[in-house]
Formats: structure tokens, C-alpha cells, sequence
């Protein structure tokens, strides 16, 4: 839907653009999940059915601590309760039709979904964290010429429920010692097109009789809706915003992200100063390096005039290979002076490791190779 002529529209005319379009692809509802229902409703159903509210914080606890699959293991809410539960809710209704596990012990997901739609997410192990990476849609409609989740178009907005189930599978994947740590928002889809849905999630995931995550250790990646940005800020929780810049400029990000046409970088960047200002979060820019795309240390010295008088983190992310697109990380060399150029700029930054690089490890490659029927069915 992005032009790419160059021509430049406000944010706030961008984002209402947007706004229009998602709004005509609600998620799909099969039967109810409970992970839609927050506390407040949750504890709401339980007076409808003549139980104690408290009996809504113990069902939570089943589901985000003590990491049950099915209903019938949470043995101290009343079995008439219980039967109620499986008469009027699923707890999952998505189905795990591949789950891959590299050599670095990074685990992903692909789901599909009630209505036959796929997403993927992800866990990433390292010493001391557990983090997770999960989709907030079906696709992708921004374009961004690197990505997989993309290239198929978007097909619909996900559901709380759906959002969160992401979280809840990849928990019961850990160990009995093992806890998430952090939770990024940066799997398929783009996550401030989602807000009504995502916002919920995000608040039941830090709550504390939920998976009780401080908002310090929830980050929320967008490739920059600068009313959404703002729709964030609001909300009142100072979750970690990540905006994907991946260019230094305008012409070359129209070309990289070709939703910046309509929105352009000044908006976005103006956008990222009022969430530092009203949440007190320094903002991580996200550049994806590209082989003899924007990774030349001109580039460098761009991106860190551009970001020298703000309170940002650089996170430099190299190309993860995906067919069937034609690009590649630059080489080790390469990465080396790009660091070096936006060091010597004052600018924090870091070089990302590559994760899972044995396996289907770019966002939305796996639900890719599913819709093309090239997706390998063994285990």
C-alpha cells in the first residue's frame, strides 16, 4: 500500500491510512479462549457462575505459573467450575505443526491457527535469559524488502488470546528451572496496527498474578507509526520501544521500509523524543545490515548524526539469508567499521549475535515454506 515515488505524508495521515485497513481484519474468533479474558473478566465470569472471584486468580495461576495444558489439571478449582470452563472456553486452540531446535538451543514455533492461518514464535536461550519473540499478525503489510513475514501480505490482526497463547507455548517448553526473563514484540507483523489486541496482552503478561514481567523486560519493535508510538506512550506503562530505522535517510529507507514514503523519518524520530519524554525509555533503533545496501560507513556516519543528540541505542542486526530473497549480512570486516563509525559518533550500540542460524531463523521464513508447500514434514 506504500508509495514509493517519494512522495511524503504526515504520520498521523500514514497511521489513520493504516488504521482504516486493519480495522476491516478483525481476528478470527472459533470458540472462546480464556486467555482473551482478562482478570476483571475473568473474575466477572466467575460471580456469573455463582463462584468466588478469587477463583479467577487461581485459574490464572494454573495457566501463566504452573504452566498447564489442559483445564482438568488445575486440581483446586471445584470440578463443577472446571466443567464450566471446558463448556465455555478453549485454553489452546492453536495446533504446533513444526518446532525446530538449533544447535544454540534457540526454539521456534510454527502454529497454526484455528482458522488455518500460521504464525510463528520464538525462544531464545541465553545465560542468564529466557527471552521470547512473538507475532501480532497474520503477515505483514508494511514491505520491508528483507523480511519473510511480508511477502504474502497481511492477512489479519491476531486476538489477546492468540497473542498470549505464543508466550504460554513457548513456557512450557522450558525447563522446571527455567523462567522467561523477556518478552519482544517483534515476530510477524507490525505491532502498533494492533494495539486494541496487543496492549491487553502486554499488560496481563506483567502483571503479577500473570507471568509478572517488570515492563523493563517487555520491548515493543515497530517500523515507526508515529501515532502509535504516541498511543503507546499513553497507555501508561513504560514498556522498551524499538523502532527498525535501517536506513540513515529517507531515499534509501523508501527503498528498504517502503512505508516511510508516507510517513518519513523526521515524524518517526519526533515521535521516539516524545516516548522517551513521557516514559523515561531510551529508545533502541533497529538497523538490519544488508550486504552493498546500507551498510557502506557513510551509512555509519549518517545514522550516527542522526541520532547524536538523542538518549538511543544502535542495535545492528546482520541479515539472516532468506529464500527466496537475494540478500546477505556484509562481512565481518565490514560489520567491524560500521560499529567503529558509530562509536566514534558518541552512539551506543551493539552487534547483534546471529540466533538459531541453523534453522529457519528469519522472521516469518517457516510460516513462508508452509504456505509454499516446500516445508520440510519431519520431525
Amino acid at each position: 500500500m506504500a508509495s514509493t515515488d517519494g512522495g511524503s505524508y504526515s504520520g498521523r495521515c500514514a497511521h489513520s491510512l493504516l488504521r482504516t485497513q486493519y480495522s476491516m481484519m478483525p481476528a478470527v474468533v472459533t470458540s472462546p479462549r480464556l486467555t482473551d479474558l482478562d482478570r476483571a473478566a475473568l473474575s466477572a465470569w466467575c460471580l456469573d457462575q455463582g463462584a468466588e472471584t478469587y477463583r479467577a486468580d487461581q485459574i490464572r495461576r494454573w495457566v501463566f505459573g504452573k504452566r498447564v495444558s489442559d483445564i482438568d489439571e488445575m486440581h483446586d478449582v471445584p470440578n463443577s467450575l472446571r466443567e464450566k470452563l471446558h463448556e465455555q472456553f478453549v485454553l489452546f486452540d492453536a495446533e504446533v505443526v513444526k518446532h525446530q531446535i538449533a544447535s544454540d538451543r534457540t526454539e521456534k514455533l510454527l502454529l497454526e491457527l484455528a482458522d488455518g492461518e500460521h504464525l510463528e514464535c520464538v525462544l531464545m536461550r541465553e545465560t542468564s535469559r529466557r527471552t521470547v519473540c512473538i507475532s501480532t499478525q497474520v503477515g505483514c503489510a508494511m514491505g520491508c524488502v528483507f523480511c519473510a513475514s511480508g511477502l504474502n501480505g497481511v492477512k489479519r490482526n491476531l486476538a489477546t488470546g492468540e497473542i498470549l497463547e505464543q508466550v504460554l507455548r513457548l513456557d512450557r517448553l522450558l525447563g522446571p528451572d527455567e523462567r522467561i526473563t523477556n518478552v519482544v514484540v517483534m515476530g510477524i507483523g507490525e505491532p502498533l496496527a494492533n494495539l486494541k489486541a496487543l496492549l491487553p496482552a502486554l499488560d496481563t503478561l506483567n502483571e503479577k498474578g500473570a507471568l509478572g514481567l517488570g515492563a523493563r523486560r517487555i520491548t515493543v519493535s515497530t517500523v515507526g507509526l508515529p501515532d502509535g508510538i504516541r498511543a503507546l506512550a499513553a497507555h501508561g506503562k513504560p514498556y522498551n520501544l524499538a523502532v527498525s530505522l535501517h536506513a540513515p535517510n529517507d531515499e534509501l529507507r523508501n527503498r528498504i521500509v517502503p512505508v516511510n514514503a508516507r510517513i518519513g523519518l523526521d515524524a518517526i524520530l519526533a515521535a521516539a523524543d516524545e516516548y522517551f519524554a513521557e516514559t523515561g525509555r531510551r529508545v533502541t533503533y533497529e538497523y538490519v545490515l544488508l550486504r552493498g545496501i546500507n551498510d557502506e560507513v557513510e551509512h555509519a556516519r549518517q545514522l550516527g548524526a542522526l541520532l547524536r543528540d538523542r538518549n538511543a541505542h544502535v542495535n545492528l542486526i546482520p541479515m539472516n539469508p532468506v529464500e527466496p530473497l537475494h540478500l546477505d549480512a556484509p562481512s565481518a570486516v565490514q560489520m567491524t567499521k560500521f560499529v567503529d563509525r558509530l562509536e566514534q559518533a558518541g552512539i551506543n550500540v551493539t552487534l547483534r549475535k546471529r540466533k538459531g542460524a541453523d534453522i529457519d531463523a528469519a522472521c516469518g521464513q517457516l510460516r513462508l515454506q508452509e504456505q509454499t508447500g516446500s516445508l520440510d514434514p519431519s520431525p
